[in-house]
């Protein structure tokens, strides 16, 4: 492992090294996130199989799925049996010697297996615990079964995602995953925070569902203080008018006027002065109670002219709009290209492939995309010797007796 940790940035998270049980998706974004600013990630699986993400394709790069090769760039990858008491002792002994341990089994697992917070926080009690779950820890939903899909509904999320008539559509990311792995990272900075004041570890309990809710506050904000329950409004925007996607004469794009002086710019770009001077629409409020009226007449306007003739004319007057783009121009774009968002990476057996950069930029300490993902139990070995001062002859032992897996 001595070459691969001389990719590692050398500051901002460097000395802090993360046990990482999660698997899928929110959780490996969580340590990914951490990976990249020089965290020195350890990717525990299972011999049977390991992360489930491994085979969430096609596509895949070789053999493997370009999701898992995605979300797992820059860790290392050991694997023990964790339903054999060695294997678990071998986890507690490691335990003694990381900062951060990371899992989103359900609740409960942890503790069945021996490796819950108060056994991790007895052998290593600067540890921080990061637990991420569906419901969270506690409450009647606790032992609820969740997956993006299923937090996007009980989270009040789908309901209002979708068409103006009311039709329900999932996100078209994995939103509830994501955000719940950005909460993660978040509450696991601040615990490293609140230890170096106090020299204690603590627990952080990330739910799917607190975290789409947090996420949604002005939404909800907006339904605590009018009581009104929202519905889908498709492209645009319960409380800001226009705010939404209109068809040009060629393809769709949006705009999204958010103040009277963009309104007053946007009616001169429409050559249509009459709009400002109508009383329905000359304040945001009256916008949003006639936006059906002034959405149609809109509509009929924008599709006179091609998409680059109104973002180009619009854009001149500083109007926030964008031509809706797919992914291949967005992969494309100069702007992503400057931004290194779509960097190449060699995989030993994968080959070269492109992956997503560090989306946080830090002028000191930037983020790095490190090594390639790990092959199953590619680092167990090393891991043991470096972590624990395993020699030779004691990893064969656990690799003969099943304890733990070394890829070939």
């Amino acid at each position: 492992m001595s070459a691969d940790q001389s990719t590692i940035n050398p500051d901002c998270l460097s000395g802090i090294t993360v046990l990482d049980f999660s698997h899928a998706l929110a959780g490996p974004f969580c340590t990914l996130m951490l990976a990249d600013f020089g965290a020195r990630v350890f990717k525990l699986e299972s011999a049977t199989g390991g992360d489930m993400g491994r085979g969430w394709g096609p596509p895949f790069a070789g053999p493997h799925s370009s999701f898992f090769l995605g979300l797992n760039r820059g860790k290392f990858g050991i694997s023990i049996d964790l339903k054999r008491p060695e294997g678990v002792d071998l986890c507690l002994r490691i335990i003694e010697k990381v900062d951060v341990l990371v899992e989103n089994f359900r609740p409960g697992t942890m503790d069945r297996l021996g490796l819950g917070y108060g056994a991790a926080s007895d052998r290593n009690p600067k540890l921080v615990y990061c637990s991420i779950s569906g419901y969270g820890q506690e409450g009647p939903s606790r032992d609820e079964a969740a997956m993006d899909l299923i937090v996007e509904c009980s989270s009040g999320f789908m309901s209002i995602t979708g068409t103006e008539n009311g039709e329900q559509v999932r996100s078209g990311y994995a939103v509830a995953d994501i955000n719940a792995g950005l909460f993660s990272v978040i509450g696991i900075l601040l615990a490293l925070r609140a230890r170096d004041r106090n020299g204690r570890g603590q627990y952080v309990d990330i739910s799917m569902l607190d975290s789409m809710i947090s996420a949604m506050s002005s939404n909800y904000m907006s339904y605590l203080g009018s009581g009104k329950v929202p519905r889908p409004l498709g492209s645009g925007f319960p409380t800001v008018v226009p705010y939404r996607v209109f068809e040009a004469s060629d393809r769709p794009f949006s705009i999204a006027i958010g103040s009277e002086k963009l309104w007053s710019a946007f009616c001169r770009a429409l050559d249509r002065p009459d709009l400002e001077a109508e009383p329905d629409f000359a304040t945001n409020a009256r916008r949003v109670e006639n936006r059906h009226r002034l959405e149609a007449i809109l509509s009929e306007e924008l599709h006179k002219r091609s998409m680059t003739e109104w973002v180009g004319r619009l854009r001149k007057m500083g109007i926030p709009c964008s031509p809706v783009r797919n992914f291949q121009e967005v992969a494309e774009d100069s702007q992503t290209a400057v931004r290194n968002m779509f960097p190449t990476i060699d995989c030993p057996l994968a080959g070269p492939h492109r992956v997503i950069g560090p989306a946080v930029k830090l002028s000191e300490t930037p983020g790095t995309i490190g090594n390639a993902a790990p092959k199953l139990g590619e680092h167990t070995n090393a891991a043991l010797g470096e972590l624990l001062g395993l020699d030779a002859n004691q990893i064969r032992e656990l690799s003969e007796s099943g304890v733990i897996t070394q890829s070939k």
